[in-house]
């Protein structure tokens, strides 16, 4: 029984790729950074460093220049900003203890297929976000966190996509 079964399962043509990102012909990726319409002008840097860190190793290609590439990453960095949404009241009543605060990031992106001339993916405003202790830590690790959040929501999409 267990034989015919494998048997079976062995002469079926079908494959069922979940989430398999890009085209079978895409083999090369290239990544441009991002535009920055923010005024923290090391946004662009820092996603497309995580970017050519992260994209090529989850979808399996390679990374290329704009020229050569079977699809291109682009994108802008639309909004920045940082919150504060977990404080409590201070005992005296006058200000408030902020506990927490969050580094939102929003950008539009887009993965287009070069040969085929077609868009994969994209999304005009696509947000992460990336917390961080007040006190113990710094805006800096709020943005690494958001910036590492936002490389995965781009393979999601892509992924998601398919």
């Amino acid at each position: 029984m267990v034989f015919a079964l494998l048997l079976l399962l062995a002469g079926c043509n079908y494959t069922f790729q979940a989430g398999a990102g890009l085209p079978a012909h895409v083999q090369t990726l290239a990544i441009i950074p991002f535009e920055n319409t923010t005024s923290r002008f090391e946004l662009s840097q820092e996603l497309h460093e995580v970017l050519l860190s992260e994209l090529p190793r989850t979808l399996g290609v390679r990374t290329g220049g704009e020229e050569f590439a079977e699809a291109v990453v682009r994108g802008t960095v639309v909004r920045y900003s940082v919150e504060a949404p977990i404080y409590r009241p201070n005992e005296t009543g006058n200000l408030a203890e902020v506990l927490e605060r969050q580094v939102m990031l929003t950008v539009n992106v887009q993965i287009v297929d070069t040969v085929n001339n077609v868009i994969l993916w994209e999304s005009p405003s696509l947000a992460a976000r990336g917390e961080f202790l007040e006190g113990a830590q710094q805006e800096a690790d709020g943005r690494r966190l958001a910036i590492t959040r936002m490389a995965q929501a781009i393979i999601d999409g892509l992924q998601s996509n398919w």
